[in-house]
């Protein structure tokens, strides 16, 4: 067994990875203040390919130092704006008809492993804030709220770790990874 190469990999380039069908699924920082977790999830978004990730009101936006040192170029593949209000958002998001599912400890809250997404639906994955979590109007304004079950101490992942797991799960449940 050895490593593979860069060339081996086969990676798309940023031309190719803009033409190519994304999985239903997009990003929504919620006043996210790290810049090296939005370089994060700017990283971990190219790599499932989603459509596109918003950064709401206090969420620091591209170009910057900090997000390109976590991003490594993603910034330029995945497509990004800048809303200043989240709740406005989900409300355009929702009348679009993309189901909005925010990521957050709450009552009603649905583990992931129980999470079932629907083929043929778009759904938009709110992430908050790295102190307190999603805003408690874009938590009651959300079509569904799920949880990553814990079993330690902490109360929460860091959000590039939750952004990762969401992705990994909601991903393969949708067969994103058959399509190629």
């Amino acid at each position: 067994m050895r490593k593979l190469s860069m060339d081996e990999l086969e990676r798309l380039s940023v031309e190719e990875y803009k033409s190519v069908e994304k999985s239903p699924l997009i990003l929504v920082l919620d006043n996210v203040r790290s810049l090296n977790n939005v370089g994060s999830a700017f990283r971990t978004g190219d790599a499932f390919r989603i459509q596109k990730i918003y950064l709401c009101g206090i969420t620091g936006k591209p170009p910057h130092r900090e997000i390109q040192k976590t991003a490594l170029g993603a910034t330029e593949s995945v497509d990004w704006e800048h809303v200043p209000d989240t709740l406005e958002l989900i409300k355009k998001l929702k009348n679009e008809g993309i189901q909005t599912v925010a990521l957050e400890q709450a009552s009603h809250s649905v583990a992931l492993t129980h999470f079932q997404p629907e083929q043929g639906i778009t759904y938009a994955l709110i992430f908050g804030n790295e102190v307190f979590g999603v805003d408690e109007g874009v938590v009651s304004e959300v079509d569904q709220v799920i949880e990553i079950p814990q079993l330690g101490t902490k109360h929460s992942f860091n959000i590039s770790v939750s952004i990762g797991i969401t992705l990994w799960d909601v991903g393969g449940k949708l067969g994103i990874f058959d399509k190629d």
